[in-house]
């Protein structure tokens, strides 16, 4: 090996996907490994790095398979990949608009992730007071019976947490 190309498992700890993932995106037509080793090893590049991060990125927005794969031609077109150079004219207005509708729909989504993420943790924090409630009842309780709990006995709490 050249040090140009990585191994499926290298390019598995860097993009902290499963080598399962990797492969599904393969199948799927998403990501295509650069070359092979002559024992048939998948070997990539960093460019195919470059690339299953992008689908990383997507994949906690909820974009289908099909986005992804959608929105990963248009980079390609953009980037000059399809052989034929980077897009002029209309071509390049058209890619730059899906572009555009891929970036708005992030930014939708992540405005969504971001209210379940405020009502998460106002979930968390009631079920903390709700703790913090009855912590203080057991701890008496167990200092008048003498009892323990299961897990042995508690410390007492000084400060909330």
């Amino acid at each position: 090996m050249d040090g140009k190309h990585m191994q499926i498992g290298e390019v598995a700890a860097r993009t902290e996907l499963s080598l399962r993932t990797i492969r599904h995106y393969e199948e799927a037509g998403l990501v295509v490994p650069s070359a092979r080793s002559q024992g048939g090893f998948r070997l990539y590049t960093e460019a195919d790095v470059d690339r299953l991060m992008v689908i990383r990125r997507m994949k906690p927005l909820g974009f289908t398979l099909d986005r992804m794969r959608d929105l990963l031609a248009v980079t390609d077109r953009l980037d000059g990949h399809a052989g034929t150079g980077p897009p002029e004219g209309d071509e390049r207005g058209e890619l730059l608009e899906s572009l555009r509708g891929f970036e708005e729909a992030a930014r939708r989504r992540t405005a969504d992730l971001r209210t379940q993420l405020a009502r998460a943790e106002e979930f968390a924090a009631a079920l903390r007071e709700r703790i913090e409630q009855i912590e203080p009842i057991e701890s008496d309780r167990t200092r008048r019976t003498g009892e323990e709990s299961e897990g042995g006995p508690r410390p007492e709490r000084t400060a909330p947490v």
